[in-house]
C-alpha cells in the first residue's frame, strides 16, 4: 500500500468532521488537551488507538469525522510530550492514519510531515528492550510502518535524506540477539522500500549500511550485520550502482574524502563479496591495478598466474572471486596481442576444468573469434575444437558458431583450420556416434555448412571441401558397403543447397578428369604447333582447377613434361582416369605416380604437392562398379522395408528418392559404372514404381549409361521398351520427355521406336480434353526436335492444323477471375498448361530443323509477337484469366529467347520483336519477370545467347523490386566476366569479338532504350532520368575496370551512333533524334563517371548493322539533344519520386479509412502526378482512371481498387528489406530512396495490382491517375471491342505490360494481384493520351504480329478476329 505523490490539502479535507469545527473523538472518549493528567491522556489515547486500530480504508465516514482529529494528534504538543508512553501512543496512531488515509496523506505541509516522521523514528528506538511491557506497542508500530510503507511519502520532501538516514541508523542501532525474525523482516521490509523506490542512495544512506560491515562492527554486534547483509541481498540490482560509484570515487579518482569509510574499502569489498558477488560487478575490476597496468608485459605475467590459477583443476577461484574472473577476462580485449594471445590459449583449459565456466567465456571468445590478428582468430577456433573434441557438452552452440562463423574468415589458414575442425567433429559424433545420438544431432548441420563452402570463389576452398568429403564426411578407406552406406544417407540427409554443392563437386572432378584424359590423348598425336598451342590450353586449364594458379602453371607444365618423357607414368595415370578404374586401383595408382615423383633429397616438394592435389582430385575414391551396386543394394532395401532408414533419421521414401536422386547425378559422372544386370533390373523396379520423381529420375538414368544395353543385356531391352514407351504417352511431361531422350539415346532403331509414339499420338490429339494433351504435346515436340529429318514434315500439318489453329488460337475455357497475376502450377488451367506445351513444341520442332526454308519461323515469331501485344490473351474474347495470361506471356518471351540460340533464327528476329522479348523483363507480374530474368542468364552465362541480349538487364533498372535489381546486377557481373574470360583463354575468340566484348553491349543497349515505350518525349526531365539509370545500371557494372581504355571504346561508341540513323525508322526524325539522345545521356554518364574516358579509344568500334545504318559521308552531329540543365538535373538533380506499390502477391488489407496526404507539386513524381493537368509530362503518362476506392478490406483474389497517394518520401527506409510488412506499414507508406529516385507510396496493396486512385485523396488538383500498365492499350470493361473513335484517344502500346515504373513492393517477392474497375468514357476522355511509340514501330506490329500468315503453317485460316487493334 504506497501514498500518492501529491496528498490533497488537508484544508479540503477539513471541516466534514463537524460542522461547528470541533474535534469529534471516537465515544467514550473526552477531549485530549494540556489540561488533563498524564495518566488521563494515556488513558484516553489508548482508547484512540483502539478505535484508529479497528478503522479500514473502506469506512469514508469515519475517515471523515475524525479528520480533525488526526490534524491535532499531529501537533506540537503531542509530537514533544515528555512522557514516552505518550508519545509511543501517538506515534501509532499517526502510524494508523497513515495506513486510514493512504494513500493521500492529511498533512500537506513539508515541514510537519518532516517533523511526524522524525518522532515516529524516535519512537522505534523503544524496539530495543524486547522485555519492555509497551514492546508490543514497539513491534506494532515497527509493522504497520512496514506493512504500509508509509515512509514512501517522504520522497516529496527536498531533505527526506535526513529522515532516512535517521531512520536507518535507529533500526541498526537497536536490533539485537533477543528480537525473533520477525522484527527483521519488518525492518527490511521498511529499509528495502525506501532504497528499491527512491531516486537513489545518497553516499550518507549509504555509510549507514556499510558501516555494519566493517569487522568491528560486525564483531560488535553481529545482528545488525546480518541486517545489512539482508538488507544489500534484498536490494543488489538498485544498490549495486551506488556501491559502485562509491568505490569509483575511492579507488579510480582517488577521493576518500567522500565517505568516512574509504580507509576500509578493502574490508567493505571482501564482506561485500561474500554476502552477494553482485553487488560488486562493476567493482573488482578497479581493484586490479596490474591487470590495467600501463606495461604491456607487465600484464602479460599477471594474466599469465591467472590463467593458471582460473584454469587449474581444482580451483574455485572465478566462483569465489567472481569480480576478479570478471576483470581476467576483460584481458581478452587487451590492447596487447600477447596478452589476448595467452587469453584465449587459457580458455581450452578452462573450458575443460570448468565447464560451469564456458558461458563467461562464450562472450570474449566472440570478440575474440573476430580479432583483427589472424593467429589469434586461428586460437580461439582451436580452444573450441580442442575442448568439443574432448567432450561435446563442454563446448554451448554459440561456441561451435563462432568456429562456423571462421569458415568464411578472410584468411586461408584461419578457414582451414575451422573447416578441417568441424570436419573432425562430424567424423567423431556422427559417424562414430561416440556421444549418442543427441550430440550427433547437436552437431548434424557440419555436413551442410562444409558443403555450402564448394559455392565460394577460392580454389582452396573448393579443394578443402572435397579433401574433407574424402576423408571425414565419406571416409574412402571404409570398406565399400559402408562407405556407400555413409554416402546414401549423408545425400539424403543434406539440404537442397548442400546437395547442389555435392553435385557441383562431382561435376567439376568429372571435368577435370575429362581435361586431363584429353592431355594424354594430345600426347598420343604427333607434335605440331597446332598441337602445342592445345596442349598449352589445356594446361591453363589444369592449373586454373590447383591451388595457387600462378604457381600451378609451372608445375602443371613441369610435369607435363615428365609425362611426355615417361611413358610408364602416363599409363599409371591413365589407369587412374579410366571410367572402370576401381577405387583400390585408383589408390594404388595415385601411390604410384606419387613414388616415382617423389624426391628422397627434398623432404618438401612443391612439385609432388600439387601433383597429389590433382591426383586427388582426379581419382575415383568413392564411386566405382562395387560401390554402384552397393548403392543399388541399399535403395533396394528402402523399397522392400527392410532397411535401417529410420535409424538414420530419414524416411524410407526420402531415402529412395534421395537415393535415386544421387544415382542420377553419379550416372553422368560414372556412367560406366552402372553397366549391371542386377543395377538395370532395379532401375526397371523403380520405374514401376508409383512416385513420378523416383520413375523420372530411372529412366534419366537409363539415359545417362544405357548405351550398351541394346547389344549386352537383350533381356533389359526387351523389358525397357515397351515401359518407355508407356512413359512416352500417357506418363508426367518429365517422364514423356525423359524416355524420348532415352529412346533416342540407347537404341540403334531409334527411328522406329519413336515412330510407334509418332504416328498414335498425332492422331489422338484433341484440344477438346487439354488435360490429355500435355504429356503428347512434350513427347511429340522432343521427338521433332531429335529427328527432324524423320518427323519434321509430318510435325508441320500437326503444327498448322492443330497447334495453331485448333489449340492456341482458341479458348474453349474461361479462366478464374480472380484478379490474380500469378497462380501456383497446381491452379493453372489445363488448357493453359496445354498452350504453354504447344509453343514449347513449336520452338522444339524449329530447333530441330534448323532452317527457316518453309518460313515456318517467322510465322512463329509473329505469332509470338502477337501473344506478348495481346498480353497473352491471343484471341482477346477475355476468356483467359491474368494468372494464364502471364503463363503465356513468359512462355511466348521465352520462346523468342529460345529460338535466338540457333543462329539461323536468329537472324530473322527483327528489333521490333527484339524489343517486344525484352519487355517481358518488365512485365507487371513479378514472377514472369522473375523466372525470365533467370531463363536469360542461363542461356547468357553458357554464351548461347548473342550479344545484344545482355542488353536486356538495363532495363531491370525499372524493376520495383529492390532484390531483383540485385540479381540482374549480380547476372551482369558473372556474365561480363565470363565473357572477358573466355577471351583471355581461348586467343581465337579475338576474331568474334563483336559477339564477346561485354563493351558492345552498349550499342544495343541504346537502341533498345530508344525504343522504350515509356520513353515518348526526348526532353522529358523524368523520363531521361529513367533512360540514365537503365543506362547506369548497365555502365556501372561495365566501367568497374578500365581494361584496355575501355571507357574510352564506349564513349567512341556512343559518339558513332550519333552519325547514323536507326535502321528500323531511319526516315522517322523523331525516331531518331530519341536515339540521339539515349546517346547524349549516356555519353553524360560516361565523361561523368570516367575521368580515363577522353583518351583515344584503342580501336573503331563496329556498330551493328541490324539496328544502325551505315555512316553518310559528310554527315557531322555535333548537336547536343539535352541541354545543360538537363545534364546537371541528370547528374545532380533532385530525385523524383515514383510509385511504390505493397506486397507483392500477398493478402491485402486496407485499413478502413481514406489516407490522405497533402502533396505539393514538387513532391509529385512524372510517374503518378497529381496535377496531371498542369504537369505537360502527363500528357504521355496519363492512366486509367479509377472510380473511389473500396473502404471494405482488399484481397489478392478480389478485382478490388487501390487507393494511390503521393507523399514525401523517407530517405532511409527500405521497405523491400522486410518482406513480411504489415498493413499499417504499406498504408502507412514507408518509402525508400534507391539511387536517387524519390518514391510515393500506395495506401495499401501490391506491386502487381492494377492501381486506382481516389478522386477525392488530395485536394491540391485532381485525382492521381493510375500506373499505365507497359505497353497495354485500354480496353474499356464493357465493351468487347474498341471502336475507331475509341481507339483514337487510346494510344497503342508496345509489347508488355510494364511492372510499374520505380515502384519498390515492401513484400518484394510476390504480388498481390487485384484490378480495379475502369472510369465512366467521360472520365476516360477527360484524361491526357497515353504515350505514344513510334509510327513505324506500330506500323510494323499490325503487319507482322498482328497478321501472322497461317498459310506458313500449312493452314487455311482466314480469321484474324483476335486481333481488332488499329493504327491511330
Amino acid at each position: 500500500m504506497d501514498f500518492a505523490a501529491q496528498p490533497k490539502p488537508a484544508t479540503a479535507l477539513c471541516g466534514v468532521g463537524s460542522a461547528d469545527g470541533k474535534i469529534a473523538y471516537p465515544p467514550g472518549v473526552k477531549e485530549i488537551t494540556d489540561k488533563i493528567t498524564t495518566d488521563e491522556m494515556i488513558k484516553r489515547l489508548k482508547m484512540v488507538v483502539k478505535t484508529f486500530m479497528d478503522m479500514d480504508q473502506d469506512s469514508e465516514d469515519e475517515k471523515q469525522q475524525y479528520l480533525p482529529l488526526a490534524l491535532h494528534l499531529a501537533s506540537e504538543f503531542f509530537l514533544r510530550n515528555p512522557n514516552k508512553d505518550v508519545r509511543l501512543l501517538v506515534a501509532c496512531c499517526l502510524a494508523d492514519i497513515f495506513r486510514i488515509y493512504a494513500p493521500e496523506a492529511p498533512y500537506t505541509s513539508h515541514d510537519k510531515l518532516k517533523d511526524i516522521f522524525l518522532f515516529i523514528t524516535r519512537q522505534l528506538k523503544g524496539l530495543e528492550d524486547t522485555k519492555s511491557p509497551q514492546f508490543n506497542r514497539y513491534f506494532y508500530l515497527l509493522e504497520n510502518l512496514a506493512w504500509v510503507k508509509s515512509y514512501n511519502i517522504c520522497f516529496e520532501l527536498e531533505d527526506c535524506n535526513e529522515i532516512f538516514i535517521q531512520l536507518f541508523r535507529t533500526l541498526f542501532s537497536v536490533i539485537n540477539n533477543s528480537h525473533n525474525k520477525k522484527v527483521q523482516m519488518h525492518m527490511l521490509d521498511l529499509m528495502s522500500s525506501i532504497i528499491m523506490e527512491g531516486d537513489g542512495v545518497t553516499q550518507e544512506l549509504l555509510d549507514s549500511i556499510l558501516i555494519n560491515l566493517i569487522p568491528a562492527h560486525k564483531n560488535l554486534n553481529k545482528q545488525s550485520f546480518d541486517l545489512a547483509k539482508g538488507l544489500l541481498k534484498r536490494t543488489v540490482q538498485t544498490i549495486e550502482a551506488c556501491i559502485a560509484n562509491f568505490f569509483n570515487q575511492v579507488l579510480v579518482l582517488g577521493r576518500s574524502s567522500v565517505s568516512d569509510l574509504s580507509e576500509h574499502v578493502f574490508d567493505l569489498i571482501q564482506e561485500l563479496f561474500a554476502i552477494d558477488p553482485h553487488l560488486l560487478l562493476s567493482v573488482m575490476p578497479q581493484l586490479e591495478f596490474k591487470l590495467k597496468s600501463n606495461d604491456g608485459e607487465e600484464r602479460l605475467a599477471v594474466v599469465r598466474l591467472l590463467a593458471k590459477l582460473f584454469g587449474s583443476k581444482d580451483s574455485d577461484l572465478a566462483t569465489q572471486n567472481r569480480p576478479l574472473w570478471q576483470c581476467f577476462l576483460g584481458r581478452f580485449n587487451d590492447i596487447h596481442v600477447p596478452v589476448r594471445l595467452e587469453s584465449v590459449k587459457f580458455a581450452s583449459h578452462c573450458l575443460m576444468n570448468h565447464p560451469d565456466l564456458a558461458k563467461d567465456l562464450t562472450e570474449y571468445l566472440k570478440v575474440r573469434s573476430h580479432d583483427p590478428e589472424e593467429a589469434i582468430r586461428h586460437d580461439v577456433i582451436v580452444t573450441i575444437i580442442t575442448a568439443a573434441k574432448r567432450d561435446l557438452a563442454l563446448v554451448n552452440d554459440q561456441l561451435l558458431g563462432f568456429v562456423r562463423e571462421r569458415t568464411l574468415d578472410k584468411r586461408w589458414r584461419v578457414r582451414k583450420e575451422a573447416m578441417m575442425g568441424l570436419a573432425q567433429l562430424y567424423k567423431k559424433y556422427c559417424l562414430h556416434g561416440e556421444a549418442g545420438k543427441e550430440a550427433a544431432e547437436k552437431v548434424s548441420w557440419i555436413k551442410d555448412k562444409l558443403l555450402h563452402i564448394y559455392y565460394q570463389n577460392s580454389i582452396d576452398d573448393k579443394l578443402l571441401v572435397e579433401k574433407i568429403f574424402a576423408q571425414y564426411l565419406v571416409p574412402h578407406n571404409l570398406e565399400t558397403e559402408e562407405r556407400m552406406k555413409c554416402l546414401y544417407y549423408l545425400y539424403a540427409s543434406l539440404d537442397p543447397n548442400a546437395v547442389k554443392a555435392l553435385n557441383e563437386m562431382w561435376k567439376c572432378q568429372n571435368m577435370l578428369r575429362s581435361h586431363v584424359r584429353e592431355l594424354l590423348d594430345l600426347h598420343k598425336q604427333p607434335t605440331s604447333e597446332t598441337n602445342c598451342s592445345a596442349m598449352f590450353g589445356k594446361l591453363m586449364t589444369i592449373a586454373k582447377n590447383l591451388p595457387d594458379p600462378g604457381k600451378a602453371q609451372d608445375f602443371v607444365k613441369k610435369f607435363n613434361q615428365v609425362l611426355g618423357d615417361d611413358e610408364k607414368l602416363r599409363s599409371q595415370l591413365e589407369l587412374l582416369i579410366s571410367p572402370t578404374c576401381s577405387c583400390k586401383q585408383a589408390d594404388v595408382c595415385v601411390r604410384e605416380i606419387a613414388r616415382k615423383l617423389a624426391n628422397p633429397k627434398q623432404p618438401t616438394n612443391p612439385f609432388l604437392e600439387m601433383v597429389k592435389f590433382l591426383l586427388e582430385r582426379i581419382a575415383p575414391v568413392h564411386i566405382d562398379s562395387e560401390a554402384i551396386s552397393a548403392l543399388v543394394k541399399l535403395m533396394n532395401k528402402s523399397i522392400e522395408g527392410t532397411a535401417d532408414d529410420e535409424e538414420e533419421g530419414v524416411s524410407p521414401d526420402t531415402a529412395i528418392r534421395s537415393g535415386l536422386e544421387l544415382l542420377k547425378v553419379l550416372s553422368f559422372t560414372h556412367p560406366t559404372s552402372f553397366h549391371s544386370a542386377e543395377t538395370y533390373e532395379s532401375l526397371l523396379q523403380c520405374l514401376r514404381m508409383e512416385d513420378d520423381k523416383v520413375a523420372e529420375a530411372a529412366i534419366q538414368i537409363f539415359r545417362n549409361t544405357g548405351h550398351k544395353i541394346e547389344t549386352d543385356l537383350p533381356q533389359i531391352r526387351s523389358t525397357l521398351i515397351p515401359i518407355l514407351h508407356q512413359k512416352a504417352k500417357r506418363g508426367t511431361p518429365h517422364q514423356a520427355k525423359q524416355a524420348v531422350h532415352c529412346i533416342h539415346a540407347i537404341f540403334t532403331n531409334k527411328e522406329v521406336q519413336l515412330a510407334q509414339i509418332f504416328e498414335p499420338l498425332s492422331r489422338s490429339l484433341n484440344a477438346d480434353v487439354p488435360e490429355q494433351l500435355i504429356t503428347p504435346l512434350v513427347s511429340l515436340g522432343h521427338i521433332s526436335m531429335l529427328a527432324p529429318d524423320q518427323f519434321a514434315s509430318p510435325m508441320k500439318s500437326v503444327v498448322a492444323n492443330f497447334i495453331v489453329k485448333d489449340l492456341l488460337m482458341n479458348d474453349r475455357s474461361t479462366g478464374e477471375k480472380n484478379g490474380k497475376l500469378w497462380s501456383p502450377d497446381e491452379e493453372v488451367s489445363p488448357e493453359v498448361l496445354a498452350k504453354v506445351q504447344a509453343i514449347k513444341l513449336l520452338v522444339r520442332w524449329l530447333l530441330g530443323m534448323k532452317n527457316n526454308q518453309s518460313k515456318s519461323a517467322n510465322s512463329t515469331l509473329r505469332l509470338l509477337s502477337a501473344m506478348l501485344v495481346s498480353e497473352g490473351d491471343l484471341t482477346e474474347q477475355k476468356r483467359i484469366s491474368k494468372s494464364d495470361m502471364s503463363r503465356l506471356r513468359l512462355a511466348a518471351g521465352s520462346a523468342i529467347m529460345k529460338l535466338a540460340q540457333e543462329p539461323c533464327y536468329h537472324e530473322i528476329i527483327t528489333p521490333e520483336q527484339f524489343q517486344l522479348c525484352a519487355l517481358v523483363i518488365n512485365d507487371e507480374c513479378y514472377q514472369v519477370r522473375q523466372i525470365f530474368a533467370q531463363k536469360l542468364h542461363k542461356a547468357l552465362v553458357k554464351l548461347l545467347l548473342p550479344l545484344e541480349y545482355m542488353a536486356i538487364f538495363a532495363l531491370c533498372a525499372k524493376d520495383p523490386v529492390k532484390e531483383r535489381r540485385a540479381h540482374a546486377r549480380q547476372c551482369l557481373l558473372k556474365n561480363i566476366s565470363i565473357r572477358r574470360e573466355y577471351i583471355k583463354q581461348n586467343p581465337m575468340a579475338t576474331e568474334k569479338l563483336l559477339s564477346l566484348l561485354p563493351e558492345y553491349v552498349v550499342p544495343y543497349m541504346i537502341h533498345l532504350l530508344a525504343h522504350d515505350p515509356d520513353f515518348t518525349r526526348s526532353q522529358d526531365v523524368d523520363q531521361l532520368r529513367d533512360i540514365k539509370e537503365c543506362l547506369w545500371f548497365m555502365l556501372e557494372v561495365l566501367m568497374t575496370k578500365n581494361e584496355n581504355n575501355s571507357h574510352a571504346f564506349m564513349k567512341k561508341m556512343a559518339e558513332n551512333i550519333k552519325l547514323t540513323k536507326d535502321a528500323q525508322s531511319p526516315d522517322e526524325s523523331k525516331t531518331n533524334e530519341k536515339l540521339y539522345t539515349v546517346c547524349d545521356v549516356a555519353l553524360c554518364v560516361i565523361n561523368s563517371k570516367s575521368a580515363l574516358c577522353n583518351a583515344d579509344s584503342p580501336k573503331d568500334p563496329v556498330l551493328p548493322m541490324k539496328f544502325f545504318t551505315q555512316p553518310e559521308k559528310d554527315f557531322c552531329n555535333d548537336k547536343s539533344y539535352i541541354s545543360e540543365e538537363t545534364r546537371v538535373l541528370l547528374l545532380t538533380g533532385k530525385p523524383k519520386p515514383t510509385g511504390v506499390l505493397g506486397a507483392v502477391n500477398k493478402p491485402l488489407s486496407a485499413t478502413g479509412r481514406k489516407p490522405y496526404v497533402r502533396s505539393t507539386g514538387a513532391e509529385t513524381g512524372s510517374n503518378i502526378n497529381v496535377n496531371s493537368e498542369l504537369n505537360p509530362s502527363t500528357g504521355n503518362r496519363s492512366r486509367e482512371q479509377s472510380s473511389e476506392a473500396a473502404e471494405t478490406g482488399v484481397s489478392e483474389n478480389e478485382e478490388n481498387p487501390v487507393r494511390i497517394i503521393s507523399v514525401t518520401p523517407a530517405k532511409n527506409i527500405d521497405p523491400v528489406k522486410n518482406k513480411e510488412i504489415n498493413s499499417d506499414q504499406a498504408t502507412q507508406g514507408n518509402i525508400s530512396s534507391d539511387r536517387g529516385k524519390k518514391r510515393t507510396v500506395t495506401a495499401a496493396g501490391a506491386e502487381n495490382i492494377q492501381q486506382k486512385t481516389d478522386e477525392e485523396v488530395d485536394e491540391s488538383g485532381p485525382p492521381a491517375p493510375s500506373k499505365p500498365k507497359r505497353g497495354r492499350r485500354p480496353k474499356s470493361e464493357s465493351q468487347g471491342n474498341a471502336t475507331k473513335t475509341d481507339d483514337i484517344s487510346k494510344p497503342l502500346g508496345k509489347g508488355r505490360k510494364r511492372a510499374a515504373g520505380g515502384q519498390e513492393g515492401p513484400g518484394g517477392l510476390e504480388a498481390g494481384n487485384a484490378k480495379a474497375p475502369k472510369l465512366q468514357d467521360g472520365a476516360k476522355k477527360a484524361a491526357p493520351a497515353e504515350r505514344q511509340i513510334d509510327l513505324q514501330s506500330l506500323k510494323l506490329l499490325r503487319k507482322h504480329s498482328l497478321n501472322i500468315d497461317l498459310a506458313d503453317f500449312n493452314c487455311g485460316i482466314a480469321q484474324a478476329r483476335w486481333l481488332p487493334m488499329t493504327c491511330p
